[in-house]
């Protein structure tokens, strides 16, 4: 349990590259009430990683090893109750306009540009975990 008693924020990094998604889970992890429960590097695994861990939270990379990112949300968005109705940020290097428009028509709850904005990302699951 966390901080009051509250269970833990759980979180499932969908990533392709193990150096992000190992340095992102060792950040992430360090925080207090932020348990990392789980990384995926494709679109498949990505799904199954979900389905099993029912997560809070679900940081996605929009290019993937297979399918994509994009292919998560709109699982995602199609039966979130498959899934544990979890909250899906993006942290990506691709921001351009229109891609950002089709993650947000995907309920996407925030998007973060991996070249600047981790410290960003870390406050945002700062601030998710203590409620």
């Amino acid at each position: 349990m966390g901080k009051a008693g509250r269970p833990p924020l759980k979180v499932v990094l969908i990533e392709d590259s193990p150096l992000v998604r190992q340095t992102l889970g060792d950040v992430l992890g360090e925080l207090a009430g932020v348990q990392v429960v789980g990384g995926a590097a494709d679109e498949h695994s990505a799904l199954e990683l979900l389905q099993h861990q029912q997560p809070d939270l679900a940081i996605v990379d929009l290019e993937l090893r297979s399918g994509s990112g994009l292919g998560v949300l709109h699982a995602l968005a199609r039966t979130p109750e498959r899934f544990g109705w979890p909250r899906a940020v993006i942290f990506s290097n691709h921001g351009q306009p229109l891609v950002r428009e089709r993650c947000f028509a995907l309920d996407v709850d925030r998007f973060f540009d991996k070249a600047t904005q981790l410290a960003e990302l870390v406050a945002y699951v700062r601030a998710a975990a203590s409620g």
